[in-house]
């Protein structure tokens, strides 16, 4: 019998050590798996977290929780799936901030470039320029000739720093050359609930965070953010009829550690793929706006890379600071 070349005695040796994590691969999941939200509980990325979860855990055979981490702009739930075991049990929803935060944050604790692995975008959905149903603003145009009366005054929430709901205000301010202060909050609830109040004048929502309160009567819808009309808000014109070249969407997509198997992102893409497909889940988000999108892991990288070139201009024009 030869003797085994000093190659072959290295593989040999390896392989105890890369059976346990092929055969763990190959068994993914055998556990629950965990999402984790940046945002608070009751916004839009929470309500689609929620939907997702239902109706991935079908697909993957466990049962799917949702772990909300709010705070800094989504970074300190960011944080914690960089920093997880890249065993496919811990999976971040990201939405924009994902893509902006880098232009606005020098110093953020991870490489948002090489921490994650994509598994899938998810969907792209407007974002709508609601105002309380009391308030004298009825369309775009009034809110433009308020805001140039009263430099500074009006107020927009956002649902934190560098995440759509800033940035769509930041770009209405920046093209219509209007001073409007920003007000952010750890969350789309907490800030709906102010704006319901009449604690700040309007919001560049998602529509996932404020489709029920438009269709029952408390918020008032003036704009889409979206190029593209949405079936959720039938009838009602983009923010660019009045502002030409404004356009913003949100976005969400999962991602994984760095360093997560190959095997488990396939898995993890296959059966995300397959619950956006799903009746339940369609059903459960057409009334919000979301456009479902889905595909391979690729097409979220493309797509986050693309989103961060467009906005890191916007970033610098409006001279957006960390928190």
């Amino acid at each position: 019998m030869p003797r085994p070349t000093p190659v072959s005695r290295r593989l040999f040796l390896a392989l105890p050590l890369a059976a346990p994590t092929l055969a763990h691969a190959a068994a993914y999941p055998d556990r629950p798996v965990k999402i984790i939200a940046p945002f608070a509980p009751g916004g839009g990325t929470d309500i689609i977290a929620r939907v997702l979860a239902e109706a991935i855990a079908p697909a993957l055979g466990q049962a799917v929780l949702v772990d909300n981490r709010p705070g800094a702009g989504t970074i300190i739930g960011t944080e914690a799936v960089a920093k997880a075991a890249p065993d496919g049990y811990t999976v971040l929803i990201a939405t924009f901030a994902h893509a902006v935060n880098p232009s606005v944050q020098p110093r953020l604790p991870y490489d948002t470039d090489r921490a994650f692995a994509p598994v899938v975008l998810l969907g792209r959905s407007p974002n709508v320029l609601v105002v309380p149903a009391r308030s004298p603003y009825r369309d775009v145009a009034a809110l433009l000739a308020a805001a140039k009366a009263k430099p500074g005054e009006l107020t927009y929430g956002s649902f934190g720093n560098a995440t759509s709901s800033h940035l769509a205000g930041a770009l209405f301010g920046h093209l219509a050359r209007v001073d409007i202060t920003h007000i952010p909050y750890r969350g789309s609830a907490p800030a709906v609930t102010d704006l319901l109040a009449g604690r700040i004048d309007m919001m560049f929502a998602t529509a996932t965070g404020v489709a029920q309160q438009v269709k029952d009567g408390p918020l008032r819808a003036l704009a889409l953010t979206s190029a593209e009309a949405s079936p959720a808000f039938p009838g009602l014109a983009p923010v660019a009829a009045t502002i030409p070249g404004y356009v913003a969407e949100s976005w969400y997509g999962l991602y994984v550690p760095a360093g997560t198997p190959a095997e488990v992102v396939v898995r993890l893409n296959t059966a995300a793929n397959q619950a956006l497909r799903s009746e339940s889940f369609q059903r459960s988000v057409a009334e919000e706006g979301l456009r479902v999108v889905g595909g391979a892991p690729a097409a979220l990288a493309d797509y986050v890379r693309a989103e961060q070139a467009r906005w890191r201009d916007v970033v610098r024009a409006a001279n957006i600071k960390p928190e």
